[in-house]
């Protein structure tokens, strides 16, 4: 059962999504994992890669922060590049995946079970912190989870994260040209919500217009210092669920927010 459903609390959207992420994780690793590597950091579908991009600088002798982490692909790559990096997950799954790899790699990272809302670090422990497309497209209060990493951080450190770009809430999620067919506003805040047999929420996503994730950084003491919106290069005929060659020249379909924490507050 799925649909555009009624608004859902920051709680309800944490319940249904650690428990669809530890249901879906041994799925989404098989099937994205080539893609994504065992030590690699992409930001997205397009396969824009911080090895090139660099949007966090020079990361050596750094702690960072992997906000939604996943198995901690990207993680394992800031220690491959000399950084001190922590991953943090919602899914226990997903970080049973981190530790297969690691043992396979023989590249440990440190990961913990928690929610993005309520990080488990004192104040100002990190120098940057990043997210690729974890935590904040699925949560309510995105606000919430933009203080708790301003938090988290020394003054003066960056936050580089990653999102499904907000006019892809406006068009029909399909890779081919039905994917190019406007069929709801881009000012409809409503989340996406599939329900369980039971009618219970059981996966949410939420959606911002580029305008609200402004306020919210600003609102949250961040530094808005760039905004990303990466092509589609011409090698890449990967297509992942709505991502494809196709939509991928035509229309944006991530967005990388690229802050640093204000000295104020």
């Amino acid at each position: 059962m799925s649909g555009v459903g009624a608004n859902l609390d920051n709680a309800a959207s944490v319940r249904a999504n650690r428990s669809w992420w530890d249901a879906n994780a041994d799925e989404y690793q098989a099937e994205h994992g080539t893609f994504l590597r065992d030590t690699g950091f992409v930001w997205g579908p397009e396969g824009l890669d911080e090895s090139s991009a660099r949007l966090l600088g020079d990361v050596a002798g750094r702690r960072v922060l992997e906000v939604g982490c996943g198995a901690a692909q990207c993680a394992r790559w800031l220690r491959s590049s000399g950084a001190s990096p922590v991953g943090l997950d919602l899914a226990l799954r997903q970080l049973q995946h981190s530790r297969r790899i690691s043992e396979q790699t023989g590249l440990d990272v440190p990961v913990v079970c928690a929610d993005a809302g309520r990080l488990p670090f004192s104040d100002g422990v990190f120098d940057a912190a990043c997210s690729a497309y974890g935590a904040l497209p699925f949560v309510a209060d995105a606000g919430l989870v933009l203080r708790e990493v301003r938090r988290a951080l020394r003054p003066g450190g960056a936050f580089v994260f990653s999102v499904t770009h907000p006019i892809r809430w406006a068009f029909l999620d399909d890779p081919s040209h039905r994917g190019l067919v406007v069929n709801q506003s881009y000012f409809d805040r409503t989340p996406y919500v599939e329900h369980d047999e039971s009618g219970r929420p059981s996966y949410a996503e939420h959606h911002r217009t580029i305008g609200d994730w402004v306020r919210l950084i600003a609102e949250a003491g961040f530094a808005l210092r760039d905004l990303v919106e990466p092509e589609w290069p011409d090698g890449n005929r990967q297509t992942w669920d709505g991502w494809s060659p196709l939509r991928g020249q035509l229309i944006p379909g991530t967005a990388i927010f690229c802050c640093v924490k204000t000295r104020q507050g």
